[in-house]
């Protein structure tokens, strides 16, 4: 398997030459600066590429082989094939890429919002500080902030008086960070910032489209797209719903593992992936992560590795990557004899996710991007390097 990291452009506190001491060379990036909608050009992709790749004649080479992410247009998600304007662009931002050799291209379907937490720095009991997504803060921010009205039939008596209490114990600056964290968009988002009146009308924009639609409208986005990326070579990459269930009353479809066989099942183009993210699955189906391993194994164009807790009443935090629900180790043996299968330009490419913010990434005056810290994520990246190469001994 092949050792990427992602890295968020020339603004990013993480040096390129930190990912090669972290031992990674193939860097996952995207164009965050092009507005969601427009198309990439042959130029923005190449000035890109020439940083990564060029920008330091004799250092380790790195080479950028993972989009992540083209954005898909809210429009798209609303009316599917009839957005034909945004598919365009889309297909015209997947030509550029492959022209300048770039061929795999990771992507969401999550309406409204992209990934979801609701705090950023939970401190752990060592000190390190994790992402976490608390249900009852997330019941507050929808009850008490955002005001959903459906929100209330949705929560049983015992949940919407915790969701109160946790709403009265909240300052004002409290309440500010929370609607920061859920609706501005975080870091490698693909989805925009939101006032709450505008969160409200977006969901309002959402009122007649159920899963099953949401559904037929990635299909229909994906027919177009999978034709040219067939021609081109290139593999796209679902990512998993996080967390994997709906939000807002919103429909959520690629959460479980009959939302990825409808899938490959509608759109059967050998392009059309999946991103096997053991973070947002293991959410739900730690358990079946393996399993899930071995049954995807040829739609697996890009990986993500990192491990979440869950809690009964749905609350889950990001744990050590070899911790946590997810057996890691069962998981990287599925990626391992999948990956032993491919001819050598077609390995697995893998990431280590979200990593804590620990040691010297703590100091209050260091500038790091929630999940994305270089030490953090250097941890995880040698933890599951050790376990690779153990299983490569005894395989």
């Amino acid at each position: 398997m092949r050792e990427g990291w992602r890295w968020y452009g020339p603004n990013d506190p993480v040096s390129l030459d930190d990912v090669r001491q972290a031992g990674a060379s193939e860097i996952v990036n995207a164009l965050h600066q092009v507005p969601i909608g427009e198309a990439w050009t042959v130029a923005e992709v190449e000035e890109r590429r020439r940083i990564i790749e060029e920008s330091q004649p004799g250092r380790t080479p790195l080479r950028w082989t993972v989009v992540e992410s083209i954005p898909v247009p809210d429009d798209v998600k609303r009316l599917g094939g009839r957005a034909t304007r945004s598919i365009e662009a889309w297909i015209a931002s997947m030509e550029a890429l492959a022209a300048c050799g770039i061929k795999i291209i990771c992507y969401n379907f999550m309406p409204v919002v992209d990934w979801c937490r609701t705090d950023l720095e939970w401190e752990l009991p060592n000190g390190a500080r994790a992402l976490r997504f608390d249900q009852d803060r997330f019941a507050a921010f929808e009850l008490h902030i955002l005001e959903r009205p459906a929100a209330r039939h949705e929560y049983s008596a015992e949940q919407q008086a915790r969701a109160k209490a946790a709403f009265d114990r909240m300052t004002q600056a409290d309440i500010d960070y929370l609607v920061m964290v859920i609706a501005s968009a975080l870091p490698g988002s693909t989805t925009e910032p939101l006032t709450i009146p505008q969160f409200r009308d977006k969901l309002e924009s959402y009122r007649d489209i159920d899963a099953d639609v949401l559904r037929r409208h990635l299909a229909e986005f994906l027919e177009p797209v999978c034709r040219r990326a067939d021609e081109l070579g290139v593999k796209l990459t679902l990512h998993p719903d996080d967390p994997p269930r709906p939000l807002f009353g919103l429909p959520r479809i690629a959460s479980t593992p009959d939302d990825y066989r409808a899938l490959f099942s509608a759109v059967p183009s050998p392009a059309n992936g999946i991103c096997f993210c053991t973070g947002s699955l293991g959410v739900r189906w730690a358990a079946e992560l393996p399993a899930m391993a071995r049954a995807f194994g040829p739609r697996i164009g890009f990986a993500h590795l990192r491990a979440t807790k869950g809690e009964p009443d749905g609350s889950f935090y990001e744990s050590d990557h070899l911790d946590g629900d997810v057996d890691m180790v069962a998981v990287v043996r599925a990626l391992l004899e999948e990956d032993r299968r491919r001819p050598e330009g077609e390995k697995i490419v893998f990431r280590p996710d979200h990593g804590h913010r620990m040691l010297d990434d703590l100091q209050a005056t260091k500038r790091t991007n929630p999940g994305y810290t270089a030490i953090g994520r250097l941890r995880g990246l040698a933890e599951l390097r050790g376990v690779m190469r153990a299983l490569d001994s005894v395989m």
